[in-house]
């Protein structure tokens, strides 16, 4: 299919069936047949580099093209072959590199997980695929497929130009090729699968099943909004101030089991002025646990305060933690809980989708809950307590988000005004 007559192929599915795998092995046997430049492209280019440059290409250079010798350059990072052929790496989120790149021609693009990418952004790629040579110009897609409501499906399955919903006008030169992580099992780490064969609710049905799920049209976040703005590789600026937030629930230390999980979430601004969700400690437990876990969070990234909501718990939060401090001096902030759930968190999601929001890793509890939220309610099987904890740790870092900002309680020691992200990263 790949070397077939359509331009534009896709490949979606699970999690490591296979997809940047087989696409860059195309790509590498277009490269030899002829004397060519190509390209690889994500969102953002750390991304790219360590997916691709540093772990798929190599793979498949030895394991499918091992007599064949290569040049990899790191100033501009793209690799040679002896035959003139280039394939180029780059990301997306760096406007220099990519007009860098784009400044090129090729006859193969590769748009690595799609989910991420805006069409726009393919669109002006795509003006770039143009090289003439004796090789038919081809564009490759990959991804771990999102909703029904992302440009992909409306391609790909619906053969519409998500530009105008307009039927294509050349339907035959999209094809897309479904592939299953069970597929790809002998080359997948057991305990990985199962991994995915456990996952629950929409990462299953996205990561293992690799089907694309039923869209909510009045989410406030999506998995593709998530994965946008995550980063893979911990690298973070200086923080201006970092906090600790629990939302509480009437859990006890014995006989929890039908009870609420105390949603526990460390956050931080940085200096570029963006959040970064940097852990998820929430817990099913007694008050004699969680509020160790809180304190513990707040001394190892030496946060500047613990925040809870007044309304429900407020007060038994600041006693729970003042047990568990032991004497130890804290700051305290208090959340007022004036508006319903929906409408503390749109102004939230809103940050989300100007890029303010990062997500340091995955957090596939906490962004279930998240994706759980949409304008008509909150969707979810149980009360999101980690998504609470998570609104309320955003609206302390960003307090024009309400109209008045919280009263600190107590503030016993002094305000640090830049945190390294190496203290918390080891």
């Amino acid at each position: 299919m790949l070397g077939g007559a359509p331009m534009h192929t896709l490949l979606y599915g699970g999690s490591r069936s296979g997809k940047t795998f087989v696409a860059q092995r195309a790509i590498v046997i277009r490269s030899l047949k002829a004397e060519s430049r190509h390209v690889a492209l994500r969102f953002r280019f750390n991304h790219i580099k360590e997916s691709l440059v540093y772990d798929t290409f190599p793979k498949v250079m030895k394991l499918c093209f091992p007599e064949v010798p290569f040049t990899l350059n790191k100033s501009d990072w793209f690799v040679s072959f002896p035959n003139g052929s280039e394939i180029w790496f780059g990301g997306l989120d760096d406007k220099d590199r990519t007009d860098k790149i784009l400044g090129k021609e090729f006859a193969t693009i590769l748009f690595e997980e799609i989910s991420q990418i805006a069409f726009p952004s393919v669109e002006t790629a795509l003006s770039r695929l143009a090289q003439k040579t004796p090789l038919s110009l081809k564009a490759y897609y990959t991804e771990n497929p999102p909703t029904k409501g992302h440009w992909s499906y409306k391609l790909f399955k619906q053969l519409i130009n998500p530009a105008n919903n307009n039927p294509l006008p050349d339907p035959g030169n999209y094809q897309s090729i479904f592939m299953k992580p069970e597929d790809n099992a002998d080359n997948v780490a057991p305990e990985y699968m199962a991994l995915l064969r456990n996952m629950s609710g929409a990462r299953r049905k996205r990561f293992y099943e690799g089907e694309f799920a039923d869209e909510n049209p009045f989410a406030l976040w999506t998995l593709e909004l998530l994965d946008r703005n995550r980063i893979t590789d911990g690298t973070v600026p200086d923080f201006q101030r970092i906090v600790v937030s629990v939302d509480p629930s009437g859990s006890g230390d014995t006989d929890n089991q039908d009870n609420d999980a105390i949603g526990i979430v460390v956050v931080a601004l940085g200096v570029d002025g963006r959040a970064y969700l940097l852990e998820d400690l929430t817990v099913k437990a007694g008050p004699a646990t969680w509020g160790k876990i809180a304190f513990a969070a707040y001394e190892r990234h030496g946060a500047d305060a613990i925040v809870a909501e007044t309304n429900y718990g407020g007060a038994m939060v600041e006693s729970v933690i003042r047990t568990a401090a032991a004497g130890k001096s804290f700051s305290y902030r208090k959340q007022s809980a004036s508006r319903g759930k929906v409408v503390r968190a749109e102004p939230v999601s809103a940050l989300a989708s100007d890029g303010k929001l990062r997500h340091v890793g995955f957090f596939p509890e906490l962004e279930e809950e998240l994706c759980g939220f949409s304008t008509s309610g909150y969707v979810g099987e149980k009360s999101p307590n980690r998504a609470d904890a998570y609104v309320w740790a955003i609206t302390e870092l960003f307090p024009q988000l309400t109209k008045g900002e919280a009263k600190a309680v107590k503030v016993p020691k002094p305000y640090v005004p830049v945190h390294s992200p190496q203290a918390w990263m080891g």
